[in-house]
């Protein structure tokens, strides 16, 4: 089992990223046959009503989480709301989710780049908007690719 520093936490929604400000965060790799992973959100409660319509229920969402350093690439994961804890600080909850790490970093950066070449970007202007593009991972205009756009 390997452990890791949540820094931020975005939800994919109706199309929508959604970012949440936590007071913290870990993610666990539990290293186990079936790849499962989880995240646990410390973040004030008035966004618990986001995660809890889910609670209970077997709808997968899809996040994305920076983790160790600011300046890393969001993962994304598809996850399940497992629970909801309100703590006895009365303004926060914990929020607890389980699910896999997405693949397809190597296809997001492929079709990104077609995009942006096919946008008529070229040279130090290609680079750039490149390297903004994957560390802010926008969705792709690509409806073929939009499992690996996230």
């Amino acid at each position: 089992m390997k452990t890791f520093k949540m820094l931020s936490l975005e939800l994919l929604k109706d199309e929508q990223l959604t970012s949440y400000p936590l007071t913290d965060g870990i993610i666990i790799n539990q290293e186990n046959s079936h790849k499962s992973w989880i995240l646990e959100m410390y973040m004030d409660r008035q966004y618990a009503s986001d995660f809890a319509p889910y609670l209970g229920t077997d709808t997968i969402l899809t996040v994305r989480a920076v983790i160790s350093y600011p300046d890393n690439e969001p993962a994304s994961f598809r996850v399940v709301v497992q629970d909801i804890v309100q703590m006895p600080e009365e303004n926060y909850v914990s929020v607890l989710l389980k699910g896999t790490l997405n693949s397809g970093r190597r296809q997001y950066a492929e079709q990104l780049l077609l995009e942006l070449v096919e946008e008529g970007l070229t040279g130090n202007a290609l680079l750039e908007k490149f390297k903004v593009d994957m560390r802010t991972r926008p969705r792709l205009k690509n409806s073929a690719n939009q499992n690996n756009s996230f």
